[in-house]
């Protein structure tokens, strides 16, 4: 098409006209032809139909994208609804399912009385296999079984080649193991996450604290006694126990195992107060952090489980029950010099003084003969009488499962009357001793021992046993053995330390053996005010050349409560004092007794 314009206008680039320049209009002017001027515009509209067409395709692919993101974002909205609303309830059902699972689920922590934990759950990664997807299990079991050594490779292919959907390969991996497995790709091979029981002090609580199967199920100790009250909280399980002398007591029962060679040891510390066991231990012991591994006698609970005959150390109940039961009194004595003899048994003095003694003089010197004559005026039935008031003839009520029975007579006749009156022929375990000698110094008050802390307000179950008068003399009578008799080895200067040794052949096939002996110290400090009765036993030890060859309860156990007592009173604030005053006393009280029984001043021997 032909189109005529105006000389004097010009299209512009968008298809409008426009006035000619003067230099146009001039050229125009010029035309020597003189006609005018025909232009075709073919060009112009070649470009406009580009430029639409342009516009149209950005138009459409603007649109087509728009409509997939519409589209995306409408996909991603509806798994949302779908999975926060259709598949709800079947996420919590699986989420519960799966808190359910062994060792999945939550396990309260158990600290000691200052809140140091003594046993906690860690998360770990157990390994786990879908046997169906293991491509190759000769090759799975083979590499496996360079990370996992404990396993053999026969087991781990038997397990893969098993078949199952779901096979336990390892339980509790470390991170190490966990990452060289990841490594491999094997399909097939998942991880679990679990929770697994560890214990920071290791062997130093575990008698008490026990352990748990690799379920998180308690197995011994008290998270065997309180597995019900430790699962599925976050609440720490607070026990009595105070770590720091928890740790002194077995640093220094180990070193007097180590000086006599014995076989094992037990010690405790007892609040007389409001009877919280504050030191339990018993070796040698086992690390629960590896439970399986360990022997039976390291299991063993010496201290609450093991029953053994205590020695001289039961002296103290025959002299609280003749004088509680007004037998005699703090002033009587007894004729010494001759033994006793009961059918084929003669009854002797280990060191005899032969001469008539005070009754604290029977103590000091821990006469046999004379603590026989006191059982045999009390009679038969009130000695069984006053130890089972005491607790000591029946299991203890304890917040551990391990708990030992009592060996009694078959028959309690009179020859056992004499013998049990100095600690043969009854067997008792250190729990029961502790908590009975207790009662004895605390004004006369049988508490219920506890291994969980009580609160300040908790009113401790109790039971009168002996009058605060007889508590008192006992007291005494506790002070003067360690000042002048076999326990002078522990006196812990400044600490009143009052307390009784003891030493007791062990009972092997039913009869007595020589040189296996169980050597004891039963102590309470202070004296004047008891807060603690402390305890340490040790099994079998062996005369060395320091002893003069002795390895009785005053050279053996005596030292071990010394250094216990110097190390562990200012950590429950007990400063050292020296009270000579309460001492003189008491030794005054020692010389006006001796005076008025007949016997012999200790002061001029």
């Amino acid at each position: 098409m032909t189109i005529h314009v105006n000389p004097s206008d010009r299209l512009d680039g968008r298809g409008k006209t426009r006035a000619a320049s003067d230099t146009e209009q001039t050229g125009a002017a010029c035309n020597p032809c003189g006609l005018d001027r025909h232009i075709d515009h073919s060009a112009y509209t070649v470009l406009d139909g580009t430029v639409k067409q342009a516009l149209e395709v950005g138009k459409t692919r603007l649109i087509a994208t728009g409509l997939v993101i519409s589209v995306a974002f409408f996909a991603i909205g509806v798994r949302l609804v779908d999975l926060t609303l259709l598949q709800g309830n079947t996420r919590t059902a699986s989420s519960q399912t799966a808190k359910n699972l062994p060792g999945t689920a939550v396990r309260g922590d158990i600290v000691d009385r200052n809140g140091v934990i003594l046993a906690t759950s860690l998360p770990t990664a157990s390994l786990f296999a879908d046997a169906r997807l293991v491509p190759d299990a000769e090759f799975a079991a083979r590499e496996l079984q360079k990370i996992l050594p404990g396993k053999s490779r026969a087991e781990l292919l038997a397990k893969l080649k098993s078949g199952k959907q779901f096979v336990w390969l390892q339980r509790h991996l470390t991170p190490r193991q966990q990452s060289q497995i990841n490594s491999l790709g094997i399909p097939g091979l998942n991880f679990r996450r679990e929770q697994r029981r560890f214990y920071p002090h290791g062997a130093l609580t575990a008698h008490a604290v026990g352990f748990t199967s690799i379920d998180n199920e308690g197995l011994a100790g008290v998270e065997q006694s309180f597995d019900d009250m430790l699962n599925g909280t976050d609440d720490p399980l607070r026990l009595s126990l105070d770590v720091r002398i928890q740790h002194i007591m077995a640093e220094e029962l180990s070193a007097a195992m180590a000086e006599f060679s014995a076989i094992g040891a037990a010690g405790m510390v007892y609040d007389v107060q409001n009877g919280e066991v504050v030191s339990m231990v018993s070796l040698p012991s086992y690390n629960p952090n590896e439970a399986g591994s360990a022997v039976d006698d390291a299991r063993f609970n010496r201290a609450t489980l093991g029953v053994y005959e205590m020695g001289s150390v039961f002296k103290l109940f025959t002299a609280a029950m003749a004088l509680d039961e007004g037998i005699i009194r703090i002033s009587d004595g007894y004729d010494t010099s001759d033994p006793i003899r009961v059918g084929r048994f003669t009854i002797r003095d280990y060191k005899p003084k032969n001469r008539w003694l005070s009754i604290p003089e029977i103590l000091i010197y821990s006469s046999n003969i004379g603590t026989v004559h006191m059982a045999m005026e009390a009679g038969t039935s009130k000695q069984k009488a006053f130890l089972s008031n005491l607790g000591l003839t029946r299991p203890a009520k304890f917040d551990i499962s391990e708990i030992g029975h009592p060996r009694l007579p078959n028959r309690w006749r009179d020859v056992n009357t004499m013998t049990i009156s100095f600690g043969h022929g009854i067997a008792v375990s250190p729990l029961q001793l502790v908590r009975a000698a207790g009662a004895l110094v605390n004004g006369g008050e049988l508490k219920q021992a506890s291994l969980v802390k009580r609160s300040d307000d908790e009113t401790v179950p109790a039971t009168r046993v002996i009058s605060e008068r007889t508590s008192q003399q006992i007291r005494r009578l506790m002070r003067l053995v360690v000042l002048h008799g076999t326990g002078r080895k522990a006196n812990a200067e400044g600490f009143m330390v009052g307390g009784k040794s003891g030493t007791a052949e062990k009972i092997r096939d039913g009869r007595y053996v020589k040189n296996a002996r169980m050597s004891s110290f039963l102590g309470a400090f202070p004296i004047t005010n008891p807060r603690y009765v402390v305890f340490a036993m040790i099994d079998e030890p062996k005369g060395i050349k320091r002893t003069h060859g002795f390895a009785t309860g005053g050279w053996v156990a005596a030292p071990v409560i010394k250094r216990l007592v110097e190390r562990m009173g200012p950590l429950v604030s007990i400063e050292p004092i020296e009270d000579h005053i309460a001492d003189d006393r008491i030794e005054q009280f020692l010389v006006d007794v001796t005076a008025r029984s007949g016997g012999h001043s200790l002061a001029s021997q």
